[in-house]
This record gives structure tokens, sequence and C-alpha cells, in this order.
């Protein structure tokens, strides 16, 4: 991972081993299990009691094959092998292939594809889904059929059609070229082992059989047997089921996805990230609890006895909630979803300080600048505080500002780390007894420490200075990474390090606290994560799974999960109370360099080192929309608005991004080139990805060199773009009242 600033000291060369894999207990919770959890047959109630449940004949094909193989009747396993894979699902023979049938799959494919594409916009995104079967199975008949040249062409000519997102069974298929492959591939065993459920509306579904009757001897017939042998569909009346009413369809008709979360394969979730030693639990999509962690019933009465006291003194005006009933219609909002309990995420008792952030946090929630997303197709209005450092000589790597706005701390490549007051006024002892060490006020503190360039500071969560409140921050904890591979958690009331947390052999690249400031998450270049609290001096948890360097993390709002970026070009959701990985996110073409979870906890957004963002519906784990407009060398920071309608975003272009997720109702016309302005360039080049890719124009960029068109595409999704004078932004961050503040160096 390039640190922010162009000088900044190369990190040593990544060959790190993964750290020690004995993961700890989080504190009052239950240690892993060393076990996988039993799993238990179903059974169906017979007169005498439960019998076991019917074999299917592909299963009891594998345990016969299996016991032959075990006994070293390898002829007879070979004879049966083949038989076995000539069987459809339900155990009858599939027709076999001649030399006649073969051209017939690809152009039976090419044929439906064509004629999908050409078809009713109201159609379009149901039918799609049936390529990705036909595709899988057609390619499966050919290497069965010992034809792997023209299996391989198939497969190769098609594939792409299908990424990101089928890309994991994709890798896994693409190894296949022989019947024996077929046989011991886990995936192409799951598909030809299951039938494949397809949805589609009673007209789509005529409409699709009229077509392959029609086209019979062009390869009709063929796509026909294997919707019959390898599919299951289910036909829906569009009255019975809205996602194919009139009004739905259109509203997708330029989108290739489709809602049917209970079509596929039963159980099998390729985003899966599984990786413990259950199989049945391979291939699973375990169900998300994505709701707020609910206060603790001791807090929650200190709250609203708090706001009642604040009501009383200081009425809200006309037409506005109390801060009783603006904590009520959130702690409603926030129930309304699964949650984790406190059981589950062991958290030390409630402090006045605890409840003095919870009460501060209500009254921003009531008086924050609201942001709603488009109206009309327009954006919303943003505006952004960039804080510019000067005189850093590219020694800068890091940055980060406290929840109150108070303090803006940044860590260097010189191993210091320095804290500034953003109102340019000397900074105070927070409360009294705190003698100053310097005998002249200031308005910036140097911390040392470490014996390695800082590559993360970050401030613990605090609340908004109240009115008529005399300190100066709410501001009482730092941490800060380096690569002398510790963490050091810094106390801003002494100035001096508290504690040295170690673990990691290898640098330390980023950090990020849990939501309520005890947990805090850390990634480094021995490939792990680690999970730390700040009264336990060892880690409490290590995420391994990554195949190259952990690069960022951030944590979930509710505290349940941990997300973790790599140079891998993955990126990883992991449970907390378990340590296991629930969701594993592909589809980045570089580095992943940024991470941010949305504030209501439904939605990630990830950048790379490309330019690119992608946003990431976490409950079913599918990728809902990439957007473009940041120039290469990486995207630094992310940032959700409170209402998770506005992601920001900042980088090595020397440009503040927002973004808005809604799609805009432009995108609602099909195939139509879009134009916008690249404000950092003021040139106009065309959004069409497809046609950008194909045919790059030049374009001259602002030092008059000539650039490709299609590195400066920006998707319309782009709201604003807050281009600098010569200034990386390393850090972009929304307050809680939904106002932007940046920081960045000035690096002439």
């Amino acid at each position: 991972m390039s640190a922010p600033g162009g000088g900044a000291p190369s990190p040593a060369p990544r060959s790190g081993s993964i750290g020690p894999n004995a993961s700890m207990p989080v504190p009052q919770q239950q240690p892993i299990a060393a076990n996988p959890p039993v799993v238990h047959t179903p059974t169906t109630p017979g007169p005498s009691g439960p019998s076991p449940a019917p074999v299917s004949q592909q299963n009891l094909n594998q345990i016969v094959i299996d016991y032959l193989a075990k006994k070293g009747y390898t002829r007879t396993e070979a004879m049966l092998r083949m038989e076995s894979a000539s069987q459809d699902i339900d155990g009858r023979s599939l027709p076999q292939l001649n030399e006649n049938q073969r051209p017939k799959y690809r152009n039976g494919f090419d044929l439906l594809k064509n004629w999908i594409e050409d078809n009713l916009d109201l159609y379009k995104p149901e039918l799609r889904r049936l390529l990705w079967p036909l595709f899988v199975y057609s390619f499966l008949d050919l290497a069965t059929a010992l034809y792997p040249q023209d299996a391989e062409q198939f497969f190769s000519a098609n594939k792409n059609l299908f990424l990101p997102e089928h890309s994991e069974d994709i890798r896994s298929l693409q190894k296949i070229s022989l019947p024996e492959h077929v046989q011991d591939n886990a995936t192409a065993k799951l598909y030809r082992g299951n039938k494949y459920r397809v949805i589609l509306s009673n007209p789509a579904f005529s409409n699709l059989m009229q077509f392959l009757e029609s086209k019979s001897k062009e390869g009709g017939a063929v796509m026909s047997a294997i919707l019959s042998s390898y599919c299951s569909i289910v036909t829906k009346d569009r009255a019975a089921d809205e996602r194919f009413s009139f009004a739905a369809m259109l509203g997708r008709a330029d989108q290739t996805t489709f809602p049917a979360e209970d079509e596929g394969i039963p159980g099998h979730h390729p985003g899966s990230a599984y990786t413990g030693d259950n199989p049945a639990m391979a291939g699973t999509l375990p169900k998300l609890r994505l709701g707020k962690l609910p206060p603790e019933p001791e807090l929650e009465s200190d709250v609203r006895a708090e706001l009642e006291e604040h009501d009383s003194k200081n009425p809200p005006a006309p037409g506005r909630n109390t801060l009783v009933q603006e904590y009520d219609q959130m702690i409603k909002k926030e129930e309304d979803d699964d949650a984790p309990s406190h059981a589950e995420i062991a958290y030390p008792p409630s402090t006045a300080r605890d409840v003095a952030m919870e009460v501060q946090r209500v009254k921003e929630n009531r008086d924050r600048f609201r942001i709603e997303g488009r109206t009309g197709g327009v954006g919303v209005a943003c505006s952004v505080c960039l804080f510019t450092f000067h005189n850093t000589y590219d020694r800068m790597i890091c940055t980060d500002f406290s929840d109150d706005n108070m303090l803006v701390a940044a860590g260097f490549e010189d191993s210091y780390i320095r804290v500034w007051s953003l109102d340019g006024k000397a900074i105070k002892a927070t409360h009294e007894g705190v003698e100053e060490h310097t005998s002249t006020p200031s308005n910036s503190k140097r911390l040392f420490g470490h014996s390695g360039p800082v590559y993360a500071v970050k401030f613990a969560p605090s609340a908004q200075r109240s009115e008529g409140e005399m300190a100066p921050t709410n501001a009482r904890w730092l941490l800060s990474s380096s690569a002398d591979k510790t963490i050091r958690l810094w106390s801003l009331d002494l100035w001096q390090c508290m504690v040295v947390y170690k673990g990691h052999d290898q640098p330390v690249w980023d950090l990020s606290w849990g939501p309520f400031g005890y947990y805090f998450v850390s990634g480094g270049h021995d490939k792990t994560a680690r999970l730390w609290a700040t009264d336990r001096i060892r880690q409490q948890r290590i995420f391994a799974g990554h195949d190259q360097d952990v690069d960022c993390v951030c944590f979930h709002p509710n505290s349940a999960y941990v997300f973790t970026g790599s140079s891998d070009r993955t990126v990883r959701m992991w449970a907390v109370t378990t340590g296991n990985a629930v969701r594993m996110f592909t589809g980045h073409t570089g580095n992943i360099t940024a991470l941010a979870c949305s504030r209501n906890g439904k939605l990630l957004a990830s950048a790379d080192d490309h330019g690119s963002i992608f946003l990431w519906d976490l409950a079913p784990g599918r990728l809902l929309k990439r957007m473009r407009g940041h120039g290469k060398g990486g995207i630094w920071s992310l940032d959700w608005s409170v209402e998770s309608t506005v992601l920001v975003s900042s980088g090595a272009d020397n440009t503040v991004r927002v973004w808005d997720i809604a799609p805009p109702a432009a995108e609602l016309s099909t195939n139509a080139t879009r134009l916008a302005t690249d404000t950092s360039t003021g040139v106009k080049v065309d959004t069409n990805t497809t046609s950008s890719a194909a045919q790059p124009s030049a374009t001259v960029g602002p030092g008059g060199s000539k650039k490709k068109g299609k590195e400066n595409v920006v998707t319309p999704d782009q709201i604003s773009a807050f281009p600098t004078k010569k200034s990386p932004v390393y850090k972009v961050k929304f307050t809680n009242m939904n106002l932007i503040v940046a920081g960045g160096a000035y690096l002439p």
C-alpha cells in the first residue's frame, strides 16, 4: 500500500508470513470452538419413528464411486464415472453428443443471447437470468463429452458476460477441460447434482418456448434439452409477484441485474467467504444482523432524563420535534432491523461520558443539514472545508479529524505525530491539574514514541462540544500505527503514550475505531487484521484469510462486523463474535485503498488505486454499481452522509468528489450517450463506458499531455468535484451535522 504523498517511504517488500492463527476470545465471550458443528442428516417421520431422507441418484452414484476407489476397483470406477456423467439429476440418461451436435451448443447459445438483447425492454431483465445456467451446463456437457477444444472456446467467448456477478464460479470452472475434471470439481458437481431454479413471468416463458421451437434445428432443441434436464423453471403471474409488475420492469429496463434471491442452486452463494472446516458451510451465505446495537436500559433512561431536562430549559421552535421525540424516532427506526445483542458483543458499563455523547448525538440528528439525494435528477448542493498543510516536504503520510472538529492529527515519515487545533488557538489543558510542559502556549503538540514512519492516526469517537462548554476539546484518545509493528494509544489529556499494543509482526498499515470507542481493528503487512480492546494488552481476534497485505479496515456501525480490504483485490467481511468471514466481494482490478460502511449499516463502499468506487449490498452480497471519476493514483478516503444517501471521496488526483447513491433519472434511458464535465480538467468526456472502451479518444490533460479518454470517464453518479491546487487530499469526512471537512498537503 503506497502511503499518501508521492515521496513517502516505500514499504518493505511484501513477503511477510501469516502471523499466529490462534484467536483470543472477546471478553465475556465463549472461545472459538475447536471442532466444527455437527451436521445432522435431514430425516422424515415414518410409521415407527424418523427414517433417513431419500438419497438422490447423483449422491448414490458418488457413494458407490467412492467405495470402488477405496477398494481399488479402478476399471469399474472409471466405467461408473462415465455412465454417471451421462445421467441427468433425476438419473435419466442424457442424449449422447455426436459430431453434428457440437456446434449447436454455441449456435443455440448465441441465437438465444441475441434474441434476448433484441427483445422488449420489459422482458430483458428476467430473460437474461437464463443465460448463466445455459452457459454453465453447455460448457459442462461439452467437457463431459470429450470435446475440450470446443468447451474452451465456448467458455472463453462468453465468460465476460457474467463478470463480476459470477466471478467466483467462473474462476472455479475455467480449470475444467476433461470429464475427470467435472467429477472432481466442487462447483461442477454442485451444478450437475442440483437443478438450477429460475423464475419467469408467464408471458416471458411463453415467448421463450416459442422462439426455441422455431429455431429447433439451429440449436434451439439443445437449449430446450438443457432447460428440461438441468433447470427448474417456475412461472408466475404478474399480479402475483410485484417484481414482474410493469412499473418494476420499466424501472429496471437498463439494468442487467434482477432481484431474485430465491433463484439459482439452493444454498449456493459464491460470494461466501467461509474458510472453516465444516463442508456444509462452504458456499453458503450466512444471514447478517445489520441493525443497530440497542442501547442499554440504564443508558436509555439516563439519556431520556437528560433530554427531558434540556427540553424544559430550551423548548423547540414551532414545528420541530422535542429532543425526546427525536430520540424515540431514532430508537424506533433502529429497531426495525435484526440487530445483535449486548450478550454477544461485550462492552463495559456505560459512563457519564457515554450519556453525554448520546445526548449530543440526538441534538445533532435533529439539527443537522439534511441530504436526501437527488431531486428531479439534480444532485444535492454540498460544500467542502479543506485544511491544507504547508511545508510538509512530502513527509506527511496520514491525517485525521476529531469528531468535535477541534483537532487534526497527522503522522509523519519521521516517526512522530503532530496534533493541531483547527481554530488556530493555543491548545490548553483539558482540565485542572494538568501542567503544561511548554513555557509558551502553542497551537500544536508533538507525540514521540514510534521508531518508524506513522502510517495511520485515528481519533476515538467523541461528541461535539455543547454550548457554554469550557473544555477545548472532547477528544480524549488517539491511536497510531507504524512501520515499527506497534500500535500506540495516546492520552490527549496528558499528551503521553499510555499503551503499546504488540501482535503484528510486520508494519501496520491501517486502524479503525469501533463505533463506541472500546474496540478497534488493525490491518498490516502480515496479511492479517486484528481486533483489540482498549483495556486488554493482547489482540482479541485474528482475522486471517487474505493472500496479500490487509491495506485498509473499517467497522460496521453495530460493532458486530469488521471489513478488510487487501492487495489481493478482495474485500472480506468478518463476524467479530466468531472470527469467521461471512462475505467476500470481488471485482476490483487494483489494490483496495479505502473502505467505508454506510451509517445505516446496509451498504459498503470500497475504492482502489485505479480510481473506481464499488458499492456493495451487504445482505445479498451483491455489487450494486461501480462509480468512476477519480484519476489513477489511489482513492485514499471515503465517508458517508448521515442519511447514507451521499458518499464523499478524495485521493491522489487532488480532488474531493461527491457521489449520489441512488441512480440519476437520466440513467433510465437506454443506450443513451451521456456527457459529463470533469471539473478537474474542464474536458468533456463520453461517459458511455462501452463506446469509450472500444475507441479511447485522446484528450488534453491539465499539463498539456495527452490522455486517453477512457481514463477521464466520469459516471453520472458524480454530483460534484472540488479540485485543489496541487494538494493531494489524504482525508475527507462527513461530520454528524452533514458538513464535509477534508485535509491535504500542498505539494508544489
